[in-house]
């Protein structure tokens, strides 16, 4: 379970985070949207602790990560997986290299048979068989994304965090990105947390949905809830959406 509570974020005189409450339960994936610039990918950079709070806290399995020293944070980090908004693979790696990455940081070094082993079984898990060896500038956005999932799954991790997974991709790439999200929820039984403005999302993968608006988290609930509100604020959200 992650708690947050009362978290606030300033970047010099740019308030981000107001006092961020949101608990996401174990095993449900949490959908979190808002308009640009709320604060959504700046909690989420929290929760690995990327970034360290101004006021408040953060809690991975009742372990408040902003007081932990470092030694102690990779330990959590160990149980976390992160995908980044443009993948972040390194374009002089190959996949198989960008992959097993997360663990040549936490050093561990299993036998070469292994490393094969784990980066077939995390490419399978993904839909992309037998393309250890290409490099990134070789792959489309759609399949940079699910390297970027199976890297961020390498340390079986009991949670994944994903930060605008369809953003840049095509209406049917963005719905299998969706499905692939859901598939792997289901197989590896982590929690997931998906920030996104993409309302097909909320639709597709949410189990419950939260809202950010000016620096806080305004709605919480399950997805025809948010849908289905009356809320001004809500509404024009969602409309504003619909129509990007």
């Amino acid at each position: 379970m992650i708690e947050i509570e009362g978290l606030y974020k300033s970047f010099g005189s740019k308030q981000v985070l107001r006092g961020v409450n949101l608990t996401i339960k174990e095993g449900e994936t949490m959908v979190i949207v808002g308009r640009s610039g709320c604060g959504k990918s700046v909690m989420l950079k929290h929760i690995v602790g990327l970034l360290h709070p101004d006021q408040g806290s953060v809690k991975v399995e009742g372990n408040n990560i902003s007081h932990m020293s470092q030694k102690e944070l990779y330990k959590i980090r160990k149980k976390i997986g992160f995908l980044f908004q443009g993948a972040a693979l390194f374009d002089s790696m190959t996949v198989e290299e960008n992959i097993f990455l997360p663990l040549v940081e936490a050093e561990v070094r299993p036998p070469k048979e292994e490393i094969d082993l784990l980066v077939a079984e995390k490419l399978e898990l993904v839909g992309l068989p037998g393309i250890q060896k290409l490099k990134p500038s070789e792959l489309s956005g759609g399949m940079r994304k699910r390297v970027g999932l199976a890297r961020a799954l390498v340390t079986d991790p009991a949670y994944i965090l994903y930060d605008e997974p369809t953003t840049g991709l095509d209406p049917i790439m963005s719905d299998s990105i969706d499905n692939l999200i859901k598939d792997v929820a289901s197989k590896v039984n982590a929690t997931a947390i998906v920030v996104t403005h993409d309302m097909f999302s909320v639709k597709n993968v949410a189990d419950r949905v939260a809202m950010m608006h000016e620096g806080k988290v305004y709605f919480t609930g399950k997805p025809e809830e948010l849908l289905n509100s009356t809320d001004k604020i809500i509404c024009e959200f969602i409309q504003r959406t619909e129509t990007l």
